[in-house]
């Protein structure tokens, strides 16, 4: 019985996505490709090692013996293969980055653009998210994540200046509700709340002459997503808290006003973080070399 790679890492990537679909993007072959490959190693090996149904697909018991035994193996053939891929003047594959989406739109796509356009065999996939996401057991690359919730176990380095959360809402607004001089005033308010993936709303959080405080505000829209809320904020919907640099050009021509700003110091910004592990893809080493570069930092 006579098999080559391309027959496992077939299997291994449609084990790993358990979707015909998903294994067919990353191999660049058809669902209906990837279906019959599967099927005609079934037949060679003379097993079932998947469960199919319209909506689903699993492992049977000889299929997930199977994979966890290749697993290894492949995962260190294309180690072997990446190692070679830094030797080549441009490196080649694909860096996979999940990331918080402001992280994403304020600071981690204008150094991705100048990245890809350096390295153009390289291809870079960003998922964005704002879930506490174990980057470790979803095979990214690497994560971006505000500093203060970056696992301890992980190397991180700067992905851009401090932060700045603010206050805001419109002028019509605050002539119509008055402005809180006091973040715990903020309960009195409409505001617009930001809600986690996991559903817990987030607590609004200050510094200043009392020290840490936190204040659960409420109203009527409830959003997981801040440039929506931001869009809520400039139709008059009520006070939001969201970042300085998502704010700064309507501060600037007026549609927004800023409070509280004494009480919202700067913190420490977002940072990319990676497994501490032996070894590193290519495509990340070329990504940190990129990122440190003088020329590529991002201020204020």
């Amino acid at each position: 019985m006579r098999m080559n790679f391309a027959d496992f890492a077939t299997f291994i990537a449609v084990a790993r996505h358990r979707s015909f679909r998903a294994a067919g993007d990353e191999l660049g072959l058809s669902s209906s490709a990837i279906s019959h490959a599967i099927k005609q190693l079934e037949q060679r090996l003379k097993i079932r090692l998947f469960n199919r149904t319209t909506r689903s697909v699993s492992l049977t018991e000889a299929g997930s013996n199977l994979y966890e035994r290749l697993r290894p193996a492949f995962d260190e053939i294309n180690t072997m293969l990446d190692e070679v891929n830094c030797f080549r003047d441009t490196p080649m594959g694909t860096l996979k980055i999940n990331a918080a989406r402001q992280a994403t739109r304020l600071f981690l796509m204008p150094l991705v653009t100048g990245f890809v356009r350096q390295y153009p065999d390289l291809k870079v996939e960003i998922t964005t998210d704002d879930s506490l996401t174990n980057i470790v057991q979803q095979e990214f690359d690497a994560g971006v994540r505000l500093s203060a919730i970056v696992e301890k176990d992980m190397i991180a380095v700067p992905l851009g200046p401090p932060v700045k959360l603010s206050v805001v809402a419109t002028p019509e607004y605050f002539a119509q509700y008055g402005k809180p001089a006091h973040p715990r005033e903020l309960v009195n308010h409409q505001c617009v709340v930001f809600r986690f993936p996991s559903g817990r709303p987030y607590h609004w959080e200050f510094e200043g002459p009392e020290g840490r405080l936190e204040v659960a505000t409420s109203g009527n829209i409830v959003l997981d997503d801040m440039d929506a809320g931001l869009d809520a904020v400039l139709m008059g919907a009520g006070v939001g808290f969201l970042f300085y640099d998502q704010v700064k050009s309507y501060l600037q021509s007026g549609q927004l006003v800023s409070v509280l700003e004494e009480w919202l110091p700067e913190r420490p910004g977002f940072q990319l973080y990676y497994p501490n592990r032996q070894y590193m893809s290519c495509g990340l080493r070329a990504f940190l070399d990129y990122i440190k570069a003088p020329d590529n930092q991002i201020n204020p």
